[in-house]
């Protein structure tokens, strides 16, 4: 592939962000479990094991969407498909702060994940 479309570059970005914070956070919660004191435990290292892997999962889509590997399209729409949910269930419980730029992010992944460029990039005349 030797020129990317905005629109594939653009989405590569959104889902590296999200796997980016994921990991972030699955380390933090690990980190807080082993210098803090957990109320449960388990719940603690497997929400932070979560937090790894999906963000270490969401890294390598980014890196395949930017590398125009077309597998990454299934698991980067799904990846944007719950974020909605969760992001308007934020919105609805008076948490705007992280839901709507969740929101955002997730229509904006979205978008680029089925702008025609990308789909001509990532498919060709395959479709």
């Amino acid at each position: 592939m030797s020129k990317r479309p905005l629109s594939l570059v653009v989405a590569a970005v959104v889902v590296a962000v999200e796997g980016l914070v994921a990991l972030v956070l699955g380390g933090y919660v690990g980190v807080m479990t082993v210098v803090g004191k957990p109320s449960d435990l388990v719940t603690s290292i497997v929400v932070a094991a979560f937090g790894l892997l999906a963000g270490a999962g969401l890294l390598w889509v980014g890196w395949g969407l930017f590398t125009g590997q077309r597998w990454g399209r299934a698991p980067g729409v799904l990846t944007q498909i719950f974020a909605l949910p969760v992001a308007i269930t934020l919105i609805q419980s008076g948490q705007a702060a992280p839901g709507v730029p969740l929101a955002a992010v997730a229509v904006i992944g979205l978008g680029g994940l089925f702008a025609p460029p990308t789909t001509q990039a990532l498919f060709g005349d395959d479709r």
